[in-house]
């Protein structure tokens, strides 16, 4: 069957690798009950932000496709991070205790609240090893990063360009899903961003309910933006592609 002028397809190598990460999406959260929410004053905040960043209807994503295409900058934004959280990790033991982090805030002169700073530590430590690894360590920025809004650009924060460039680009990601603008993804939403740049090859509507199941590791029937965001790390491979590295 030809196809009309102008539209565009998913090709099979791409679908197969967005079905592949999808199905493994967030087990790192799913293997756990230590899967915290935020503080409600927080989350509050981290919400209002996104909405924010909604209401701007600045977005550069307009499929799966043109997220998919972006992953090797994704990639090299996790690196920059990377280093950032191998200088402080002191002692290099692929944590960042509270002593620690407080010295990376500090440095990169982000100022939070003392409780604010143990209640981010405490819902991104997922794991309860009272330790933040890399994984989490991408969470906690990008969220201090989303509730330092609206004052960006941040004259004070020494975070740097190219990771709030980062940090932006993860959450036009998430906006892409979240068609209302609310903060919270849902299954309805899903099943429209992931079918409506590709209408004659819509998903089986009992994949994309398993997918966002996944995706809900909380089982409350919406997805927040950190459940999303330790998925989008899994969805892009990068840790995969560390132990890779290390292995060679």
């Amino acid at each position: 069957m030809k196809e009309s002028p102008g539209t565009s397809r998913i090709c099979p190598a791409l679908k197969s690798f967005f079905s592949d990460k999808m199905g493994g999406i967030l087990h790192h959260c799913n293997g756990t009950s230590k899967c915290r929410r935020l503080d409600p004053k927080l989350e509050k905040k981290l919400v209002e932000s996104i909405k924010r960043r909604a209401s701007s209807g600045k977005n550069t994503f307009r499929s799966i496709n043109s997220i998919i295409m972006r992953f090797p900058q994704f990639k090299e934004g996790l690196r920059k991070i990377k280093g950032v959280f191998e200088r402080y990790d002191e002692d290099s033991n692929g944590t960042i205790d509270r002593e620690e982090l407080k010295k990376c805030l500090e440095t990169l002169q982000l100022h939070l609240t003392g409780k604010e700073i143990e209640d981010l530590f405490q819902s991104c430590d997922v794991d309860g090893e009272e330790g933040i690894q890399f994984n989490e360590f991408i969470v906690l920025l990008c969220l201090i990063y989303l509730l330092m809004e609206p004052s960006s650009p941040h004259p004070t924060s020494k975070m740097g360009s190219e990771l709030e460039a980062t940090f932006n680009t993860i959450v036009e990601a998430f906006l892409f899903f979240d068609k209302n603008g609310d903060g919270k993804l849902n299954r309805k939403e899903m099943v429209k961003a992931m079918n409506e740049a590709s209408p004659w090859e819509r998903s089986p509507g009992h994949i994309t309910k398993t997918r966002f199941k996944e995706l809900d590791s909380n089982k409350c029937g919406q997805v927040s933006f950190k459940e999303f965001l330790f998925a989008l790390i899994n969805w892009v491979g990068f840790e995969t592609d560390n132990e890779e590295e290390l292995s060679i």
